[in-house]
């Protein structure tokens, strides 16, 4: 069949066929028996006239885009009247001299990555990407030879993640480490990346929370973070989350040259949306800051010149105080939670408390669907701080369901 390579033409391919792309002469994909796709690309010999194939990968291993990339090249170089086999064998050669010489470690992939990928594109979540490679894959298989990195260490790897950190941190690993190692194979003939399908530790469905915290929840959740041996900046962050709505990162990363007065600006190149997005502070919220540095980030354990990042082992204290706590009243221990569970919670919150719902969308940052979001370019800064001070409100009120004294949860 002559048509276009396409994801979805690839899928639909049944064993022993080939498709045949008609748009670069030569590039191919065929499935074979296993059910295996295996991207290629044929041509003649420029003397014995013989037909040719070059491998291109494996389709899972890499994009239907990234092997036509790949087959352009290969074209390029037959109407160069060069020989891409030949130059493929020399290359593998010379790999293999280099190899030997000084072999590339997954650090040295990791760090190219960074550089010539994430940091030049301006990647949303490349703090994120950053950190998941510093801690979870760096010291693990950081210093192992690409080239000899096998399946094996993978899921070993992923194995220590879900036991330490559950299963959605190994899936968050995965997901950053398929990503740079398909970067590196689309550069380096020689390196096959030893992740497969079957690797993942979850569903998308599964994936989807939805925890939403019970009043008993944060009151005990308050009630921890007062005795919680913890980086200072770590409770007053943890309420931060509910009490502004925002996600774990940015609520991380605020730096105090994005609040102005009472309003926190969160820039426009963190979201998805490329709009920036204004938190009000409520009188709450102000409070949580008023005894932390006041430059650069504002939870941070280093004055400033770097967010707070010890996330686990501090949750992992919170969680045990909050076991603690519930077993001296003799109480269920409290079903498991994530700190992105607070943004649920928030936004529940704000619909209990009579928070009109693109309101509470609107706080949330998320984008309003249809001609309204297109056209509707009021700030709806009144709006969102009442939203938000209504939110405070109602957790006053949970935190002392017996007063009716106004005071802040912050100190609550």
């Amino acid at each position: 069949m002559r048509a276009k390579i396409t994801k979805r033409r690839v899928d639909a391919l049944r064993p022993g066929n080939i498709l045949v792309d008609d748009g670069i002469k030569g590039f191919v994909a065929r499935r074979l028996n296993s059910g295996v796709v295996s991207y290629g690309f044929r041509y003649r010999h420029k003397t014995t006239g013989r037909q040719r194939w070059i491998g291109l990968g494996l389709h899972g291993s890499i994009t239907p885009d990234e092997a036509r990339n790949l087959a352009k090249r290969c074209a390029g170089e037959v109407a160069a009247k060069r020989d891409p086999m030949a130059e493929r064998k020399a290359e593998r050669a010379e790999a293999a001299r280099a190899r030997d010489a000084d072999a590339i470690t997954v650090d040295a992939i990791l760090d190219n990555f960074l550089i010539r990928y994430v940091r030049k594109n301006a990647l949303r979540r490349g703090d994120e990407v950053e950190r998941v490679f510093k801690v979870y894959v760096r010291p693990r298989i950081g210093k192992k030879s690409i080239y000899e990195l096998r399946r094996r260490d993978v899921v070993e790897m992923l194995d220590a993640i879900e036991d330490e950190n559950g299963p959605v941190m190994a899936d968050r690993v995965l997901a950053h480490m398929r990503k740079a190692f398909n970067w590196q194979a689309a550069r380096d003939d020689q390196f096959i990346p030893p992740i497969v399908r079957g690797m993942a530790r979850t569903k998308p469905l599964d994936r989807a929370r939805k925890r939403v915290l019970s009043d008993e929840d944060i009151r005990d959740l308050w009630k921890a973070l007062d005795e919680v041996t913890a980086p200072t900046p770590f409770p007053a962050y943890v309420r931060a989350l509910l009490l502004t709505a925002q996600r774990r990162d940015e609520v991380a990363r605020m730096r105090w040259e994005e609040i102005e007065g009472e309003t926190w600006i969160i820039p426009a190149e963190r979201y998805k949306t490329n709009v920036a997005n204004a938190v009000p502070l409520t009188e709450a919220g102000r409070a949580l800051l008023g005894t932390l540095q006041k430059k650069g980030y504002v939870f941070s354990t280093t004055k400033g010149k770097r967010p707070f990042s010890g996330f686990s082992k501090a949750k992992r204290a919170l969680d045990e105080k909050i076991a603690e706590l519930r077993k001296k009243d003799e109480r269920k221990p409290m079903p498991h939670w994530v700190l992105h569970d607070l943004r649920r919670t928030a936004r529940s919150l704000m619909s209990r408390a009579g928070v009109p719902s693109d309101i509470a969308e609107r706080v949330l940052g998320h984008a309003i669907p249809g001609v309204r979001g297109i056209y509707d370019r009021h700030s709806y800064e009144a709006e969102k701080r009442d939203a938000l001070e209504r939110l405070a409100g109602l957790v006053n009120r949970i935190l002392n369901p017996a007063s009716n004294i106004v005071s802040s949860p912050a100190t609550a």
